[in-house]
């Protein structure tokens, strides 16, 4: 079944974000390469596709797990909440609609 995973970031989170990114990118290729993933991205803090210093405010996941007690224990090991970029993450069911 598919999961939405939805992470907050702290205020500030900019600096910590990119110390991290290339261990959460690293889990999102992985699921990528077994062929779980349906998309990934972040929430820029302003309306801009480039934030630049204003940084992100969260991130948004969507990806095939086996339960919801799988996604939420992958997500309990996202780079980003272990190293304090998440304030708190939502793991709840997610049904595609479209496309």
């Amino acid at each position: 079944m598919l999961y939405s995973i939805v992470g907050i970031d702290v205020e500030n989170s900019l600096q910590a974000r990119l110390d991290a990114r290339p261990q959460h990118v690293e889990r999102l290729v992985e699921l990528k390469t077994q062929g779980k993933l349906v998309m990934a991205g972040p929430n820029p803090a302003i309306d801009s596709s480039d934030p630049g210093d204003a940084g992100f405010s969260g991130s948004i996941i969507v990806a095939e797990f086996d339960s919801l007690k799988a996604a939420q224990d992958w997500a309990n090991q996202d780079p980003y909440l272990l190293s304090g970029v998440y304030d708190s993450v939502t793991v709840k069911p997610f049904n595609l609609v479209l496309p």
